[in-house]
């Protein structure tokens, strides 16, 4: 067991963090992938799920530098329990106002907890784990992150089946509030803070920004090519599965079932790959992510039956293979010392531009299903050959 627990990195404070993540993601979740529904419900139109998306792309981007800069000024201990508490604050105001309007409200606060977390949780990583453990940590991290991921929508079909869409929904929230609130006591129990607080360096984000390696660029240019191929159709994708009349209509109960095998996909591949990840080259891997990233818009075209969702699934688990090894080479090529706040950066530049897809999504999908899928497959094939052309895979 001792074994076992040096080979995933498992260190105390990274159980608490992981511990952290497996609650509120589960709340999260829950409701998460049925918000389109939810709104629609509520009388929004089929183009605020859309815009909805957009927004939560341009927040994830607008968290990120702040959460890079918190977590330096405050130690990642402090600022995780900070972006815990502004999540809950969300969930409140969705469960008090059964309102589309009250839905976005609360959406700008439960939206940022991914955003605004994810650089604390990369340098409590780097500062818990050795250098040759990092790939295993963040992989560590990505696949227990899936197990609410998997859980929560089949846990949120379930209620919307029993209850209706918005009981369902709102009842989901109520138990994310809950969770959110145990996670946030266990969180202040178990992690340890293992730097020191510093006070942010000068030149903010443009001295980052002119500070990242080329190498680094070049991942963060093909990146956002691939994000634009992920964020394109993603806030339709329960309407082209449950309701679209080219889709296949399946219950809320079988869309969570999707993609419950979509996280336990990603859940088999996480701890092999950052073994051969901490071991050699990381470029080939990035490379196979991005191409799953690629294909899964048009497997996802022709699936217009259960089974073939369940084959568009996989390969969307799939399009993890990759992904800690780059988030663990993000933290490889970032500067010493300022490891959170140029991973911070990196997202902010990344989301920012890639808010603009998602917002062009709902434009799209309109137009037709097809060529908003189209389009989401020909920006992840270009992301792709840019970084098969210029992309490295070490520091």
């Amino acid at each position: 067991m001792r074994k076992v627990v040096e080979f995933l990195g498992l260190k105390r404070s990274i159980v608490g963090l992981l511990t952290m993540v497996v609650l509120v993601g589960l709340g999260e979740k829950m409701a998460e992938r049925f918000l389109p529904l939810y709104l629609i419900a509520l009388g929004a139109s089929p183009l605020i799920p859309g815009l909805l998306n957009g927004l939560d792309n341009l927040l994830s981007a607008l968290y990120s530098y702040p959460g890079g800069w918190l977590t330096e000024r405050l130690g990642y201990k402090r600022a995780l329990a900070v972006f815990n508490l502004i999540a809950m604050g969300g969930f409140l105001i969705v469960i008090a106002f059964p309102h589309w309007i009250a839905v976005i409200i609360g959406s700008v606060f439960f939206l940022s907890w991914t955003a605004l977390s994810l650089p604390a949780t990369m340098e409590l990583v780097s500062a818990v784990l050795p250098k040759n453990k990092r790939t295993m940590g963040v992989s560590v991290h990505s696949l227990v992150r899936r197990i609410p991921m998997a859980l929560g929508p089949v846990i949120g079909g379930v209620l919307i089946d029993l209850y209706g869409v918005t009981a369902g929904v709102r009842l989901s929230f109520s138990v994310a509030f809950i969770l959110g609130a145990v996670s946030l006591l266990i969180q202040q129990g178990m992690i340890e803070e293992h730097t020191e607080k510093k006070e942010p360096s000068a030149g903010g984000l443009r001295a980052l920004l002119a500070a990242m390696p080329k190498e680094l660029k070049a991942l963060l240019a093909s990146d956002i090519l691939i994000r634009f191929c992920e964020q394109i159709p993603y806030a339709y994708l329960a309407i082209w599965a449950m309701q679209s009349p080219q889709g296949a209509r399946v219950s809320g109960t079988e869309f969570g079932i999707l993609t419950a095998i979509e996280m336990v996909v990603a859940l088999l591949i996480y701890v092999p790959v950052a073994y051969l990840a901490d071991k050699g080259e990381k470029k080939p891997l990035v490379l196979i992510t991005f191409f799953n990233f690629t294909i899964f818009p048009v497997v996802l075209l022709f699936s217009t039956g259960f089974t073939m969702l369940v084959v568009a699934f996989v390969v969307r688990g799939l399009k993890e293979f990759g992904e800690p090894t780059r988030k663990a080479l993000i933290m490889d090529l970032a500067p010493e010392g300022r490891k959170a706040a140029t991973f911070g950066s990196y997202y902010l530049v990344r989301d920012t531009i890639v808010s603009l897809a998602a917002f062009a999504g709902a434009w799209l999908w309109q137009v037709s299903p097809a060529v908003n899928l189209l389009t989401a497959a020909a920006c992840g094939a270009a992301g792709t050959l840019f970084f098969a052309l210029t992309g490295k895979g070490r520091a």
